[in-house]
């Protein structure tokens, strides 16, 4: 049975996951979470591709893109490849390092862009990497260290998510702050990493409905 395409356009706003085969580590070691992320700054960089959260677990990594002048596809292709050989090579293993394909969940920007970012990056407290938020504010491995301040990533559009918040930075980032401390009690949200966003939002988001050039991978 043929592969379903994606639907993909300028302006749409992808939730990407992606699982090591069978569950398995991607990222044994900072080194390797540090290469990962100098190549998928440099891809969304050369791609014109927005960021406004990540996060990287051992065994895999969520990220909130908008699709600028490349389709995801492309983008999503350059990072897994670029990845895995690096990681094979280095780790001295063979075969595939992903689980099937990644999943890209299109999603209404208005809708479920903050719900989301809070999401991804309560990721690393979700799988108890780390302890708390307070250790989260400054850990390198998830965007809202950035957000915070504690880190800089100038390939992470910050200022998109602060906005969203308020004009002023101080108080856009204790509102922020806010709403990921509001969202640890509310646990796991399968809603959110489902393939439904779409559908339950009413259709694809109107960005991508008035495009024409819709690109389909």
């Amino acid at each position: 049975m043929p592969r379903r395409s994606r639907i993909d356009a300028p302006g749409a706003l992808h939730h990407i996951i992606v699982r090591g085969i069978e569950r398995k580590t991607i990222f044994k070691d900072d080194a390797d979470k540090d290469n990962f992320l100098e190549r998928l700054k440099n891809i969304l960089t050369d791609s014109n591709t927005s960021c406004f959260a990540w996060a990287l677990i051992p065994n895999h990594f969520h990220l909130l893109l908008r699709t600028g002048r490349v389709p995801i596809s492309t983008v999503m292709k350059r990072l897994l490849t670029g990845h895995a050989m690096y990681f094979n090579r280095k780790h001295n293993r063979v075969g595939h390092l992903f689980q099937n394909r990644y999943k890209s969940i299109l999603c209404q920007e208005d809708v479920y862009a903050l719900e989301l970012i809070r999401y991804i990056h309560l990721n690393p407290l979700r799988a108890k990497i780390i302890p708390d938020l307070k250790f989260l504010d400054k850990y390198t491995y998830s965007g809202h260290a950035a957000i915070m301040g504690k880190k800089k990533n100038n390939w992470q559009d910050t200022d998109y998510v602060l906005k969203l918040f308020n004009s002023k930075l101080s108080l856009a980032r204790r509102r922020y702050r806010e709403y990921v401390k509001k969202g640890i009690s509310v646990g796991k949200r399968p809603d959110l990493i489902g393939g439904g966003l779409v559908r339950s939002a009413g259709g694809c988001p109107k960005r991508v409905e008035k495009n024409k050039s819709v690109y389909e991978r």
